[in-house]
């Protein structure tokens, strides 16, 4: 990056944030000069790695409306209260906000009597609520940025249990106009090669400006992994884990709430035990979650059995200890479950503990249990496609509908025709001639047959009735339902339409199956910590070069031994400006990575070597040509230490000559 624009972020931090009292990582400035300069970005990068800087400046940097989409409630919650509390107006619309309140805060958007610069959504909200569609279109000159937090839930979720998320793409044609989109930022910790390819081809974003973080790696987490052929000795094991980490802020991930074993069950067994625990799982309210997550941080409590409810954007730095009491379904989910831990930087465990049984559960229950069968596809289908035509549909009434819908919509059994209402029956204050007469039309003053009777489309209806409510010429005593209406193609599902979703649907399944038995496989393969960090960091993009960089320094590099660990340290505290393996180019463009390279104040520059395997010959032979590579283009320019015991003594002595020169 030009040094200008880093200075300019540099500068600009202070201005947006000046309480802050930390500076931009040279990752961060990365991703957001790529968003400002080229548009459509993809950031992968650790939990616990600052993502929420990075769409904040962003945002700031584009100026005018940023859209933020979230996927969950408490997520947008704690995110709204963040920026918020930086002084920025926020509009957050999410389940926990009345109806008639939102109503009253978007129409107040469209009009332009509010301009805030971050709003919150889920994406069930943007997909399915036309009243929000048609206020952000009323100012989509002023939308600058959309958001996607945590973007591999768009494929992932977007299989099976959050069917919407896959529909952000027709959001963002209807708003704006196909190829004519604001710019994007999609952000996530982990992602897999398929998925990648799914977001990237979803949000039009180019390989070039996918930016992965140099190390995926939560390498300050010990991970320990244990296969039980016996559910009791796992149990065993469970709480002699639990009695060795009693006084240490802890989060047990179950998965099951009701069953022997689930959340509750071992929630009681653990305050039998006398252990401060608490249940935690998408059953609650959103105030009793907060509650728990509240409590969880003051130290009231110190154990929380959990589903999967826990995890994305609920930040408590100092849970120490991460227990999988069952398998995940892939390693994309155990790394980001994995990584609620340590948000401080500090030392923590994590723990997972399982059997084949629970590996065949997950297949059969969780994963194949996620899917309709071929008898709901059939029996929700009869529910919907009464007859030939438009028919309104209260998507969020029917957990099986949520299921079955997107499969239909594919199958091109019906389509969406617009997102609306019930009824006309709340309009009153009507001062547009054309809104009464669609009014009068109908006794009943159901949207669908309003539509039919006076003509007019079922998406102009709902557009005109959005506007009238915008403009003041009609008015709601209460706020208006979010129907779906649809457009039925086929009343009757044919063979071959049904033979195209059970395709559909084998094929997911065989999917994440695939995801589970690679996991399964890297448990199998790599039992120290280590070595499971450095696969799983391989898989999910990190560069092989980088794999072996798992000390973090001081200040915050990640470093290949501890001696290294020490040089930095030292140098940290000596005050010398440096830099770790920077490429020091010779003789055109080939290079080679010095350990450290030193700036002096009269703009020198010292290339430090730690010489750690002498007596390897493959290292004696690489360290014989770098020698020869220093002394031709290089000469005197280089210092070196030696692997000894006296390690501390040997640096801070050479630090000192540094200093002199």
């Amino acid at each position: 990056m030009e040094e200008e624009v880093l200075h300019k972020l540099d500068d600009d931090l202070k201005k947006y944030f000046p309480d802050f009292d930390f500076k931009l990582k040279d990752f961060q400035k990365k991703v957001i000069s790529n968003v400002i300069e080229h548009g459509n970005t993809l950031c992968i990068m650790p939990t616990g790695g600052g993502k929420s800087l990075i769409y904040w400046m962003s945002a700031l940097e584009l100026g005018g409306i940023s859209i933020v989409v979230s996927p969950l409630t408490a997520l947008i919650s704690e995110q709204a209260a963040k920026i918020e509390a930086q002084g920025y107006d926020v509009l957050a619309i999410h389940g926990g906000v009345s109806a008639i309140k939102q109503m009253k805060l978007l129409t107040d958007l469209a009009n332009k009597k509010t301009t805030p610069q971050f709003i919150f959504l889920s994406p069930e909200k943007i997909a399915t609520d036309g009243f929000l569609e048609y206020c952000l279109a009323c100012r989509k000159e002023d939308i600058k940025l959309l958001v996607i937090d945590e973007v591999h839930c768009v494929s992932q979720w977007g299989m099976s249990f959050r069917p919407f998320y896959k529909r952000i793409p027709d959001f963002m044609n209807q708003l704006f106009g196909e190829n004519k989109w604001c710019k994007i930022l999609a952000l996530t910790a982990t992602i897999n090669p398929k998925e990648l390819g799914d977001i990237c081809n979803s949000f039009h974003i180019n390989k070039s400006n996918i930016i992965i973080q140099d190390l995926l790696m939560r390498s300050e987490i010990q991970l320990h992994t244990q296969k039980f052929l016996d559910e009791k000795e796992k149990v065993d094991k469970f709480w002699e884990i639990i009695k060795t980490h009693q006084d240490e802020k802890i989060l047990v991930y179950v998965y099951r709430k009701y069953s022997k074993n689930g959340v509750e069950d071992l929630c009681v067994s653990a305050i039998e035990r006398g252990y401060k625990a608490v249940t935690f799982h998408g059953d609650m309210s959103a105030a009793e979650r907060t509650e728990i997550i509240d409590k969880f941080k003051t130290d009231q409590i110190n154990i929380v059995f959990a589903t999967n409810a826990f995890g994305m954007g609920i930040d408590i730095p100092n849970i120490r200890v991460v227990i999988h009491f069952m398998i995940p379904e892939s390693v994309e989910q155990y790394y980001q479950e994995v990584g609620r831990a340590a948000r401080d930087g500090h030392g923590a465990n994590a723990y997972l503990l399982y059997s084949n049984k629970n590996i065949e559960v997950k297949k059969r229950y969780f994963i194949d249990g996620s899917f309709p069968t071929k008898e709901k596809l059939e029996s929700v289908y009869k529910k919907i496609a009464i007859k030939p035509g438009y028919a309104t549909l209260s998507y969020f009434d029917d957990e099986e509908i949520q299921q079955c819908l997107p499969y239909y919509l594919d199958a091109g059994l019906l389509e969406i025709a617009c997102k609306g209402f019930a009824d006309l029956k709340s309009l009153e204050l009507i001062k547009d001639p054309v809104i009464e007469k669609y009014y009068n039309c109908t006794k009943k003053k159901g949207f669908i047959l309003t539509a039919k009777k006076c003509s007019v489309e079922p998406k102009h209806l709902a557009h005109d009735i959005y506007s009238a409510i915008v403009n003041g010429t009609a008015v709601t005593k209460k706020a208006l339902e979010r129907w779906i209406i649809l457009k039925i193609h086929k009343v009757d599902i044919e063979e071959t339409d049904m033979e195209q979703m059970l395709s559909c649907i084998e094929e997911r399944k065989k999917y994440k199956h695939g995801l589970l038995d690679y996991f399964v496989f890297v448990l199998d393969n790599n039992s120290s910590s280590l070595h499971l960090h450095q696969e799983i960091a391989s898989y999910l993009g990190t560069d092989k070069h980088n794999l072996n960089k798992i000390y973090e320094t001081v200040d915050g590099k990640h470093v290949r031994s501890k001696s290294e660990v020490i040089i930095c340290n030292l140098l940290h505290e000596s005050g010398l400006e440096y830099q770790y393996e920077e490429k020091l180019f010779y003789d055109n463009n080939k290079w080679i990575e010095p350990d450290f390279t030193i700036k002096l104040s009269n703009n020198r520059k010292i290339y430090w070597e730690h010489v750690g395997m002498l007596g390897k010959e493959d290292y004696d032979t690489r360290w014989s040509q770098k020698i020869d590579i220093y002394n031709r283009y290089f000469p005197g320019c280089m210092v070196k230490t030696y692997e000894s015991g006296s390690l501390s003594k040997d640096v801070k002595y050479l630090i000192e000559k540094i200093k002199t020169l």
